[in-house]
């Protein structure tokens, strides 16, 4: 049973305190879920609060037995995609499929600052990858999607979504690794 059933109670009673409380407890996560998939904190914040209007106008159709956080998330990601859609008409094809192994780290004794620094590197990679990439990364890794919710929710099917992950997995290590290569470069 949700576990905030009684808030979603009183938003389907129009209740605006139970409302922000919703809103307080899920506006961070669907935020950054939306940042992940559109790139830009303006888009990002007004596909969020469009997700919340229409979650609070559609908690009739809310059924409790799901998980409240994962039925707004997909509206999150739903109008994401079609804020992205309307940018650009299709997501990348993918020609080829090659499995990637990512490499841990070799120092285990970094500190904390080149940790953050190591993650914020990798989130600036992640966002330069092409849209179909990025997407399906994003959904995949971090938003915890499998692979046959992503055919889904793209309306690809979910070869095209593993092959799509593996591909951006691939460009995303060539990315770090020659990020990498040049800092060793200069520092030689």
């Amino acid at each position: 049973m949700e576990i905030h059933q009684s808030l979603l109670e009183a938003c389907k009673k129009g209740h605006r305190k139970s409302q922000f409380e919703i809103y307080s407890l899920y506006y961070k996560a669907m935020y950054n879920t939306s940042l992940r998939i559109v790139k830009d904190t303006f888009e990002a914040e007004d596909i969020m609060q469009e997700a919340f209007l229409k979650a609070f106008q559609s908690l009739s159709s809310y059924k409790a037995e799901a998980n409240f956080g994962l039925w707004l998330k997909r509206i999150v990601v739903n109008l994401s995609l079609d804020s992205l859609r309307k940018k650009k008409p299709e997501i990348e094809n993918i020609l080829n499929t090659q499995e990637l192994v990512i490499n841990e780290s070799e120092n285990e004794d970094e500190n904390e600052s080149n940790t953050n620094y190591e993650i914020e590197k990798i989130k600036d990679e992640i966002n330069k990858l092409p849209d179909g990439y990025r997407i399906v990364l994003s959904l995949y890794l971090l938003e915890g999607y499998d692979h046959d919710e992503i055919s889904e929710v793209l309306k690809i099917s979910a070869s095209t979504s593993r092959s799509q992950y593996t591909r951006a997995k691939k460009k995303l290590i060539e990315n770090l690794k020659f990020i990498k290569n040049e800092q060793v470069g200069r520092s030689n």
